[in-house]
């Protein structure tokens, strides 16, 4: 189980991890050992509540593939292990934010002071407007 708060666990069945050949650094290595990793979680599938899997859905943006599918890849390290635990370490960090409800907000009026404050500013500025005018003495 991976814990991502006190009340949500997922199954580490439900990830599917691949391991791909990564670009960049590591020499001949990088030609002989697979060290990327392509991590899979299936949102629609999950163990996850339903309103944790429409945020995680909206947070991952273009990640999430064909299906409702969660696709994270991980190729910065040079081990396949620490491209591993990088790739679960977002995972949480992702299904973490989505379990965090969004603040309601609630409609607010201006108070009195503001909305004095508006209404002056807008009778300097009609009469900086006005001034702009031809000068009435000179005609």
């Amino acid at each position: 189980m991976i814990w991502i708060t006190d009340a949500i666990a997922i199954d580490e069945r439900e990830i599917d991890e691949r391991f791909v050949r990564a670009s960049g650094p590591g020499g001949q290595n990088v030609n002989k050992v697979a060290t990327a990793v392509e991590l899979r979680f299936d949102i629609r599938a999950s163990s996850l509540p339903a309103d944790v899997k429409e945020r995680l859905a909206r947070l991952a943006g273009k990640r999430v593939v064909a299906d409702r599918v969660l696709l994270i890849d991980s190729r910065e390290h040079r081990t396949q292990g620490q491209n591993r635990e990088a790739a679960r370490a977002r995972l949480v960090a992702l299904i973490q934010r989505a379990a965090r409800r969004p603040k309601t907000r609630r409609p607010t009026r201006p108070g009195a002071a503001a909305r004095e404050k508006r209404i002056t500013a807008k009778k300097h500025r009609s009469t900086v407007k006005r001034l702009r005018g031809p000068n009435p003495r000179e005609e």
